[in-house]
């Protein structure tokens, strides 16, 4: 089974330990920051827009892209709560990313640039960016260091609601510098009884200086790192590091 194509309905309440108001308010740190006024963003690998959704209520004209049409279905339906102009939702992947114009910025965040585990799918991911980008305007997102999938090889770990059980295996390959999560996921039915699925995840380890190199040959500028949800640079042994990096011009 695809990713996400059994999880997405039940996504949200999986991972209702991730702090949206709080990256919200380290992305609006960044928009604040920038050459140029912030006003329309896109939300690459927005999954089930729970953060797109969130900045559309601060008053961000949003445009949420992700390649799974089961979560964009569930991003979807909240979006139909918010207030104001809500966010528009397009189903592609990063590397074939097409957008109708350019955008003050583009967010992509909770390691989705480790789901592209082929290079040469990042760096066209990157073009593309850059491609829809305005001048001057700024491409945040965040990885899993190497660090962190590595650490990860051979743990288990367990989500579970009332109706939902979640048993997630990592396992890290030094050859592909890949770390596949097997889950085995368990739904509560109506009629009582629990219905089982599979699904498999991997995540590519990237260095951060291949990042880097990856950004400036698209042709970004001015490329930093920041740590985990801060406005310095990353401490030794951080887990989770930030890339801002802008489009030459404004």
């Amino acid at each position: 089974m695809s990713s996400y194509e059994a999880l997405a309905a039940r996504y949200d309440v999986l991972t209702r330990d991730v702090d949206h108001g709080r990256w919200a308010d380290y992305v609006q740190r960044h928009f604040a920051r920038c050459a140029i006024p912030v006003h329309t963003v896109l939300d690459l690998a927005c999954g089930t827009g729970a953060l797109t959704c969130l900045l559309a209520e601060r008053g961000y004209e949003m445009i949420g892209v992700d390649q799974s049409g089961e979560m964009l279905a569930v991003a979807a339906e909240k979006a139909r709560t918010v207030s104001g102009e809500p966010p528009i939702f397009l189903q592609q992947s990063m590397q074939r990313l097409d957008l109708y114009g350019t955008v003050d910025a583009c967010i992509c965040c909770l390691d989705s640039v480790n789901y592209v585990t082929r290079p040469a799918d990042l760096r066209r991911a990157f073009q593309r960016v850059h491609l829809f980008l305005m001048p001057g305007g700024l491409f945040l997102f965040d990885v899993n260091t190497p660090e962190k999938l590595r650490g990860l090889d051979g743990q288990a770990f367990i989500d579970e609601t009332e109706d939902t059980y979640c048993v997630w295996r990592a396992e890290w390959s030094r050859r592909s510098r890949t770390c596949t999560y097997g889950m085995d996921l368990f739904f509560l039915e109506e009629n009582g009884l629990w219905r089982r699925e599979e699904e498999v995840h991997v995540e590519r380890a990237y260095e951060l200086d291949e990042l880097e190199e990856m950004l400036r040959e698209a042709g970004f500028t001015d490329v930093r790192r920041y740590g985990e949800l801060k406005l310095r640079a990353p401490a030794a042994g951080e887990q989770r590091v930030f890339f801002a990096a802008r489009k030459k011009g404004g």
